[in-house]
């Protein structure tokens, strides 16, 4: 894969740092997103798989799911791979040398479609253990596939995606964090750091000409599943992405399949968080507005984009395709 640089039009300032591996290049700026330049096939495609709530070492159908994303990452000529958080369980890593890494990433995912770059965001049982750990380089040295960070922005050319740090913003992670600590090391106030972070995605939102807009986080803005909505997103997230033409938000959290269609707004809610563990017969049934499908077995989901069309498709451990869906965009507006 080719890379290139990422221009910041609006500072004059920049430090440039070439991850030679997958041909990424980074541009940290004095914003607080950093950003990297993915670039697309020659053809102008762009294909990608999502998964979340994944490292169990292999347990829990961990290394079917792997399989099959290995097969279908190979069909689809994957450019990447995106992790929707919660990539270690039950309390994240203990530190930047646990083997979980190894024993959960690494020897999991192995097929040669699958030696791409993964971006990942963290969830909640990332911060029950060292949350520092999966931002740290080290792992980038024993993994160069591996890049998680707390928000950062995609540049993949026909496609812009914004990984948002959603754990923060849950009020009861605070309140009452039922016996477990999270790490909130570079958090500092919560409140300071949601309205930090809150502007930053506006700026980044509002200044993006991506043909397809796509944001990433661990927890859902609307789902069925056990966990359901995530009240603090739905009041303070959502409306920035309605009011920026997002097309598609992606997460976690809830261990299931899921595609809900926002009934007041042309975003799409897509939950893969069925990477390992996933959670039978637990549904919110009434809240199902929108509702296009829902799946709580294992599986992952795929993202194929062109300039004018976008088709999703999830698969469960066996590789059956379970939902596909077609999103068209026209020259000037969206479907």
């Amino acid at each position: 894969m080719a890379g290139g640089g990422l221009k910041n039009e609006n500072m004059a300032v920049c430090l440039v740092l070439m991850i030679t591996s997958f041909g990424l290049c980074m541009v940290s700026t004095h914003a607080e997103f950093q950003r990297f330049k993915q670039p697309a096939k020659t053809d102008g495609k762009l294909s990608f798989l999502v998964l979340g709530d994944w490292g169990r070492k292999g347990a829990f159908n961990q290394s079917e799911v792997a399989l099959q994303m290995g097969r279908i990452g190979e069909k689809l000529d994957i450019d990447f791979v995106v992790s929707t958080g919660d990539n270690f369980y039950d309390d994240g890593l203990t530190g930047e040398h646990d083997k979980a890494f190894e024993e959960s990433f690494t020897q999991i995912y192995t097929a040669k479609s699958l030696q791409k770059q993964w971006y990942s965001v963290l969830g909640n049982h990332d911060y029950r253990g060292n949350a520092e750990a999966q931002l740290s380089p080290h792992l980038r040295k024993i993994d160069s596939r591996w890049l998680c960070l707390r928000s950062f922005i995609v540049n993949a050319e026909l496609a812009e995606i914004f990984f948002v740090d959603t754990t923060p913003f849950v009020r009861s992670y605070f309140t009452d964090a039922e016996g477990h600590t999270y790490d909130w090391r570079g958090i500092g106030s919560p409140r300071a750091y949601i309205a930090n972070l809150i502007k930053d995605i506006k700026l980044a939102l509002r200044e993006s000409s991506a043909k397809w807009k796509i944001v990433v986080g661990h927890h859902s803005i609307r789902s069925i599943g056990h966990h359901g909505d995530t009240k603090e997103l739905v009041s303070k997230l959502l409306p920035i992405l309605k009011a920026n033409n997002v097309d598609f938000y992606m997460n976690g959290h809830d261990h299931c399949l899921e595609h809900i269609s926002d009934t007041e707004s042309p975003i799409q809610f897509l939950t893969s968080g069925a990477g390992s563990k996933a959670w039978r017969g637990d549904i919110k049934e009434q809240k199902t507005g929108g509702l296009k499908f829902f799946y709580d077995g294992q599986g992952f989901m795929s993202v194929q984009l062109t300039q004018n069309t976008a088709e999703m498709a999830f698969y469960d451990v066996s590789g059956n395709v379970l939902h596909r869906w077609t999103s068209t965009k026209l020259l000037h507006s969206s479907i």
